[in-house]
């Protein structure tokens, strides 16, 4: 191989303690909070502070997708315009778009099967003699 070999990646300490859910979160976002920070947090130990906003719009997603999901079992997955046109409802597409949210910030912070799969970052500490 040639060049020069990569400089360590030094990897920022975790949270040791599960923080507060952020105060605009719904109630739904901070239910999910208190789900999915221990995992993170305690289980994993994955989770650092400059990780805190992307877990906080996971959560978020995760409020909008049950707020779609209440108006959309309430008022139905179509209505009707004034004309008698049949169209989707808009919460259709809020659903949609959380479930795109939750599942790339879910993957962002290891909570989806596939991202838990992939190798991780090996610590600072590794030796990489065996491929010299």
């Amino acid at each position: 191989m040639r060049g020069a070999r990569p400089g360590k990646i030094v990897t920022p300490a975790p949270v040791t303690a599960v923080p507060p859910a952020p105060s605009w979160l719904s109630k739904e976002a901070k239910a999910e909070w208190k789900r999915v920070a221990p995992i993170l947090v305690d289980e994993r130990r994955t989770l650092t502070e400059a990780d805190l906003p992307t877990l906080a719009a996971y959560c978020a997603a995760f409020g909008q997708l049950q707020e779609a999901c209440r108006i959309l079992a309430s008022e139905g997955l179509t209505y009707r315009t004034e004309a008698g046109i049949p169209k989707p409802h808009p919460a259709a597409k809020l659903r949609h778009d959380a479930m795109t949210q939750l599942r790339q910030l879910g993957s962002e912070l290891g909570l989806t099967p596939v991202s838990r799969s992939r190798p991780t970052m090996r610590d600072s500490e590794d030796d990489d003699s065996l491929l010299d």
